[in-house]
């Protein structure tokens, strides 16, 4: 079992930076692949990146790729997703989930476990 908590949305204008973290609790989070979603007003939840459970691979949608970036820091049983440049089309709810496949997926069904959701909002 594992719990999710995100933290660090907020407001900011576009072109900033916003860095989310995710602290989990629980046993062997070094074992779970973690990954980051997001949900935009009024649209269906979607992938934005993920990382291994030995950060050995990372992967982001095309929307971010270059402009996010995914971390983890196993001893503090943390994943991050540092967003620079961000654009008012950033603007969703972001969770973070885990999941037991070692291998890099961007299904949300292979992840178990999400956090609640934290709001970014991007002003132009």
């Amino acid at each position: 079992q594992v719990q999710l908590v995100e933290s660090g949305g907020g407001l900011v204008q576009a072109g900033g930076s916003l860095r989310l973290s995710c602290a989990a609790s629980g046993r062997a989070f070094s074992s779970y692949g973690m990954g980051w979603f997001r949900q935009p007003p009024g649209k269906e939840r979607e992938f934005v990146s993920t990382i291994t459970y030995n950060r050995g691979s990372t992967y982001y949608s095309n929307s971010v790729k270059g402009r996010f970036t995914i971390s983890r820091d196993n001893a503090k049983n943390t994943v991050y997703l540092q967003m620079n440049s961000l654009k008012p089309e950033d603007t969703a709810v972001y969770y973070c989930a885990a999941t037991r496949s070692t291998a890099v997926t961007t299904s949300q069904s292979s992840y178990g476990y999400w956090g609640q959701g934290t709001q970014v909002t991007v002003s132009s």
